[in-house]
């Protein structure tokens, strides 16, 4: 970190040393905390608002193509990985308070507009793509709040409290696909917005009110700009563009990267397609299963029951953003290297598990129920590994390179793995599940030499 500026004010803290355990004060530090992640917990709430809803559009009333499908959940991925590397540059340049206020007020257009258009299955396919753009926002403040959180702590306390930061920020993909279907029940908050009649598969059509899974999360960020205008502080940082863009000549920068698009953008590649991918092998969405709509649905199948996909798919994002706060703590006492050769390792095993549960078995009702067993169970175990590896790359960084640059890469690492979302999209858009998950295989592969080589063994160069 340079040394402080002339930046003055209530909103500016002086002479700020993290590592002067003498001056430190880490109650502003902690404050600065929690209230960064109720708003990153907001943001990833917004982010993954699409994914909660573009599932149930044809069951609404509109009628996308399975690929329309799959590029409309991609498109927030597309939208954060660009917006990380705008809102990587911001800490130093704007501040800790304006940033998170701002970002956290942007929130509001996003959600608001897929709040209206929900109710009536009217939208042209282009302006649920723009709204599913604009979701992207809440991507992009990753880039932000993580670096300008790591200002306030020193580099001892840095996997403990950016691991609860992105876990906790994480729980927000789970909160928003589990309140999602038990909000849009409720007709008493019908003052939102008329209902809407909801097809479903193998069953009696239901009334719901979709809007809520929208509306109902604008108190809260209007109250979480507040907060966060109110009670924030700042640390007055020198970094211009041009300094900040110097982490590119560190081949730790490129490295890091890589493991973190293994972790991270596997946890938000996953969560954004999750429902879709369940519905589209074992689901409504597989017409070998299931053929018609509604009360004409008749499973193929005889004695399957279908699954929900709705019932399930908050439960990746739950366990991977869980074991994300659960081992930061144990990156801060064992180092983050080996837990992220432990991450590679359990997400390539994980990978080869799930593998045959990708290719449904039609033959009967046990093995179709099994193959869904398996493929849940498998989806799970990577949910699990890339949570550990989100939790060690961020104590890693922070022991690799000085305070700004590891803030530097910190956001930019997050900005490219934000591409999960969309590189899955396509991925599955374009070729078949196995296909992509053997790449993926392939991939985890080369991060676990990576790691071994550059970080984990014994006499490594970077241990960390």
């Amino acid at each position: 970190m340079s040394s402080t500026t002339s930046r003055t004010g209530g909103e500016w803290l002086q002479d700020w040393d993290p590592e002067n355990e003498e001056t430190w004060d880490s109650a502003v530090a902690w404050r600065t905390l929690w209230i960064t992640t109720f708003c990153l917990t907001l943001a990833f709430i917004t982010w993954f608002l699409p994914s909660a809803i573009i599932p149930k559009l044809n069951a609404l009333g509109y009628s996308f193509s399975q690929a329309q499908l799959y590029w409309m959940a991609a498109m927030p991925g597309l939208a954060a990985g660009f917006m990380r590397i705008i809102w990587m540059v911001l800490p130093p340049m704007i501040g800790t308070r304006k940033m998170v206020t701002l970002t956290t007020v942007l929130f509001l257009f996003p959600v608001v507009g897929w709040g209206v258009r929900v109710q009536e299955p009217t939208a042209p396919y282009w302006e649920l793509m723009v709204l599913a753009f604009l979701a992207g926002v809440g991507g992009g403040a990753f880039s932000g709040f993580m670096p300008s959180t790591s200002y306030f702590f020193p580099k001892r306390k840095q996997g403990t409290a950016l691991g609860l930061q992105a876990g906790l920020g994480n729980f927000g993909v789970s909160v928003v696909q589990l309140l999602t279907p038990w909000l849009i029940g409720f007709g008493m908050l019908g003052f939102l917005g008329s209902s809407q009649p909801m097809v479903v598969a193998g069953g009696e059509n239901r009334e719901v009110w979709y809007q809520n899974a929208a509306f109902f999360w604008v108190p809260f960020i209007v109250g979480g700009a507040i907060i966060a205008w109110m009670f924030l502080k700042s640390v007055p940082v020198t970094a211009n563009i041009r300094q900040q863009f110097d982490i590119f000549g560190n081949v730790d920068t490129w490295l890091m990267t890589m493991l973190y698009i293994m972790t991270f953008g596997t946890f938000s590649g996953l969560a954004a397609q999750f429902g879709l991918l369940m519905t589209n092998l074992y689901g409504e969405g597989n017409a070998a299963i299931v053929s018609g709509t509604g009360q004409t649905a008749e499973v193929l199948v005889s004695g399957y029951d279908v699954p929900q996909a709705a019932s399930y798919v908050f439960l990746g994002a739950l366990v991977g953003a869980g074991a994300r706060v659960l081992f930061s703590p144990l990156t801060d006492r064992m180092g983050g290297a080996v837990w992220t050769l432990i991450s590679g390792v359990g997400i390539l095993a994980s990978i080869l598990f799930t593998i045959p549960a990708l290719t449904p078995d039609l033959s009967s009702a046990d093995a179709l129920s099994g193959g869904f067993t398996r493929f849940l169970w498998g989806m799970l175990l990577i949910f699990l590994f890339s949570g550990i590896g989100n939790a060690s790359t961020f104590k890693q960084m922070p022991m690799i390179f000085e305070r700004r640059q590891a803030g530097g890469v910190i956001g930019w690492t997050a900005a490219i793995a934000a591409f999960g979302p969309f590189i899955f999209g396509v991925g599955l858009t374009l070729m078949s599940p196995v296909t992509f998950y053997v790449i993926g295989a392939v991939y985890a592969v080369l991060c676990i030499g990576i790691t071994w080589v550059r970080y984990a063994r014994p006499g490594a160069p970077k241990p960390g």
